[in-house]
């Protein structure tokens, strides 16, 4: 397999040296962060920099395991620093420091150490970046491949390259097995070994059903309306099992903690305000999301919605979902208010874009459904409908901008 050249990733790392910060490239469990680190962002510096001055140390290998002492750490890096040229400090998988914030802390005050560090976890790393680095802590997100990173390698046409993609998902590794049965067993394997039981025991949860349930229950319900009282009643109607509503949140938060799923909060755009409740829930790989499910749910509808969302996400917009309030008169003359859903609220800066996602707009009434929303939202923003085909943007009279899935995810600029 030809090597990913992930150049988004690699500029945002460039960009912040210097920053004075310590960078810190969190991400779901093999999205390719320590690749990123050690061997693209390595290669990168070694262009410019002598190889004494690029430390990489990863902290998940047996012979770095006296490292893993915070003290040790520390003396074991100034013994390396030699002169006062800058130094790259290249930390993997820093959450194995069980005390790593103050050593890291350390390093801010050394000017002439650039600390670079990949962590697995919300819960050990971008809560301590807000907390605990001081306000010196920057966090880098990786995503699991997009699919225009998907395409660079992908030996194929991009119809199949998208059917592929939208089963198996992002994770790198997936595109080094040649068949979809390896496919499916290594993020069937991934999922159950790897990530459910280090929610698990990091979590300290002792009935693994009820958690096996909600992620039953959550993959099959991705862009639904929903919140922890109505899990609740799903629960105790459907599966006969009572499980309080602040048990479901916390369950729901260890998935959001280990990057599994997303929220997603409603916003009333007339009202310009938020609505507690209910959410949307989507996950960070779909490949993952369906191999949980033995790949028995593909809908395409939905999944589609999903991978537009990660890739809004990707290009760094705050995506909410929507609610535009519009009264009507009735034919008796009686006036009431209708809701309609906006699939996404893209804001990025002083920029914002609606988004609807059809998979199929297969005749006017369906057409007409989609655009209800957009229509009815009295701003200038941009408003674009994306379709499951290849169709290149086209304009309506009413400024809304349809687009095909393949434009939208393959164009860097496909929104501007």
């Amino acid at each position: 397999m030809k090597e990913i050249q992930r150049d988004f990733y690699l500029n945002q790392l460039i960009k912040k040296d210097g920053n004075g910060q310590i960078k810190v490239i969190t991400g779901i469990k093999e999205s390719g962060k320590s690749y990123l680190l050690r061997k693209i962002f390595y290669q990168y510096l070694l262009k410019y920099n002598d190889k004494d001055h690029i430390l990489y140390i990863p902290l998940d290998i047996k012979e770095n395991e006296p490292f893993l002492d915070g003290n040790k750490f520390i003396e074991y890096v100034k013994s390396l620093v030699k002169d006062d040229k800058k130094y790259y400090l290249l930390i993997d998988e820093i959450q194995k420091m069980e005390d790593f914030v103050p050593v890291l802390n350390t390093f801010l005050y050394e000017d002439n150490i650039e600390v670079y560090v990949t962590g697995s976890n919300a819960n050990l790393l971008s809560k301590d970046i807000v907390t605990e680095f001081r306000g010196r802590g920057d966090e880098i997100h990786v995503y699991p491949l997009s699919f225009r990173e998907y395409m660079s390698v992908f030996e194929g046409d991009q119809y199949e390259g998208y059917e592929q993609y939208s089963i198996y998902g992002g994770l790198p590794y997936t595109l080094s097995y040649e068949t979809d049965n390896e496919r499916s067993e290594y993020l069937k394997n991934l999922f159950k070994e790897t990530y459910i039981r280090d929610i698990v025991e990091r979590n300290h949860i002792t009935n693994v059903d009820e958690l096996n349930e909600l992620l039953n229950i959550i993959s099959s319900q991705i862009g639904s309306l929903t919140n922890p009282h109505n899990l609740q009643n799903v629960f105790k109607s459907e599966k006969n099992i009572m499980l309080s509503d602040k048990t479901i949140s916390k369950y729901l938060d260890c998935f959001e903690d280990a990057f599994l799923i997303t929220k997603a909060q409603r916003y009333n755009i007339k009202g310009k305000k938020y609505i507690n409740s209910p959410y949307k829930y989507y996950f960070e790989d779909l490949g993952l999301r369906n191999a949980w499910l033995n790949f028995r749910q593909i809908d395409k509808g939905h999944i589609m919605e999903n991978i537009i969302y990660n890739e809004l996400l990707r290009r760094g917009y705050n995506v909410d979902v929507g609610v535009v309030d519009v009264s009507q008169t009735g034919s008796d003359k009686v006036r009431s208010k209708q809701q309609y859903e906006v699939d996404f609220i893209c804001n990025l800066g002083s920029k914002r874009i609606y988004i609807q996602s059809s998979y199929e707009i297969t005749n006017q009434e369906k057409e007409l459904q989609e655009r209800k929303s957009l229509v009815n939202i009295d701003d200038s923003f941009k408003k674009i409908i994306i379709v499951g085909d290849v169709s290149k943007p086209r304009m309506d009279e009413k400024g809304i901008i349809t687009m095909g899935i393949y434009y939208f995810l393959l164009n860097e600029d496909s929104l501007d």
